[in-house]
């Protein structure tokens, strides 16, 4: 028996084991245990569906080359032949594609994220290229069906946002948006620009899994709490109440501003989120140098400071510098239309992962 169907048997075991265990009254008391234990049947579902197929290909395989070679029949012998002929490059793709499903998958994939958009170099034109990025998300977001609510704003000096950050919600967010995390570079010719000279500017994008309580605990003893005002954009309740919170993590020195919610308790819950998953973050950047160290990841280094894009608007054109991918349809990428682009590069990792683990 090969390798692949070595591991995909093992994984068959496991989902039989793991569908007996979620029927079990004892762990269907035990909620925590049963929603693991249901996720991770899930999951497994998807793999040993594809498996079941890859074996019926093989088996057949199998018959018809048996067939080949004990039948003397010239009709049996030629069908035998035609099965063979189709069979054999269906093997060949799912072998790729049984490769693909059994690359570990990254726990954090089915999260949903907190992402940080932050002008950097560029003044009003990187706060402007920040809500430029912002309405992309959100657009891409709305045709995945997920869902997109602010969680803190922070607005420009004339115009766009200096920072806001926002929660995605839905089915494998972070698997999908990880790799937006980095420097996003425009360049482009600004409206207050006379002479028609094309400016460069920045922002940063920092895409975080949202940590759950079960996966940072936080120690409220380290948490200080502040009130105050919101302000900017917001109708008649902006200024009248002490709604907006601010939480300084005290160890760390780490401080979440939430505003945008319409409760002083709805912010502080939201704020809290974002300081949990701040800090989780940090203990997965950590996780992710010691493996970077073991292979290097070209894909998602977790650098926040490596310049990941080029939007050029003069060419019309969009450069992913880690797979070296460009693409000339801006205008549609910028409504949202980046699925090929995320898609190239879960090709790149799922590549990477691959190597690793015939390295390894």
């Amino acid at each position: 028996m090969s390798n692949i169907l070595q591991k995909l048997e093992a994984i068959k075991i496991r989902f039989e084991e793991v569908g007996q265990m979620i029927v079990d009254p004892d762990i269907i008391a035990d909620m925590d245990r049963y929603v693991k234990l249901n996720k991770e049947y899930k999951d497994l579902e998807e793999v040993v569906k594809a498996y079941k197929a890859y074996k019926n290909v093989i088996d057949n395989i199998e018959s018809s080359k048996k067939m080949l070679s004990e039948t003397k029949d010239p009709e049996m012998k030629e069908m035998a032949q035609m099965e063979l002929d189709e069979l054999i490059p269906e093997k060949e793709r799912l072998d790729e594609e049984m490769k693909v499903l059994l690359i570990p998958k990254d726990p954090e994939d089915d999260k949903n994220v907190i992402v940080e958009l932050r002008a950097g170099t560029g003044g009003d034109e990187a706060c402007i290229f920040v809500e430029d990025i912002f309405r992309m998300y959100s657009m891409y977001c709305k045709n995945m069906g997920w869902k997109v609510e602010v969680v803190n704003s922070n607005e420009g000096g004339t115009t766009g946002y200096k920072e806001i950050s926002f929660e995605i919600s839905g089915e494998g967010v972070y698997g999908t948006m990880k790799f937006e995390s980095g420097v996003h570079r425009v360049q482009r010719v600004p409206e207050t620009e006379s002479q028609g000279r094309v400016h460069t500017s920045a922002i940063t994008v920092a895409v975080m899994p949202e940590a759950e309580e079960v996966d940072f605990e936080l120690n409220m003893a380290d948490v200080k709490k502040d009130t105050y005002r919101s302000s900017g954009a917001g109708g008649q309740h902006v200024n009248k109440t002490e709604s907006a919170v601010r939480l300084t993590h005290i160890p760390t020195n780490t401080v979440v501003e939430c505003q945008d919610g319409r409760s002083q308790h709805k912010n502080y819950e939201k704020a809290l989120q974002v300081l949990r998953t701040r800090l989780y973050q940090v203990e997965l950047e950590k996780k992710e140098a010691e493996r970077a160290a073991h292979r290097k990841s070209l894909v998602s280094t977790g650098d926040r400071s490596a310049k990941i894009r080029t939007y050029n608007y003069p060419q019309g054109r969009i450069t992913d510098h880690r797979i070296n991918k460009t693409m000339y349809n801006l205008s549609n990428f910028m409504n949202g239309d980046i699925q090929e682009m995320i898609d190239a590069l879960k090709m790149a990792e799922n590549a990477e992962k691959m190597k690793a683990g015939e390295t390894e």
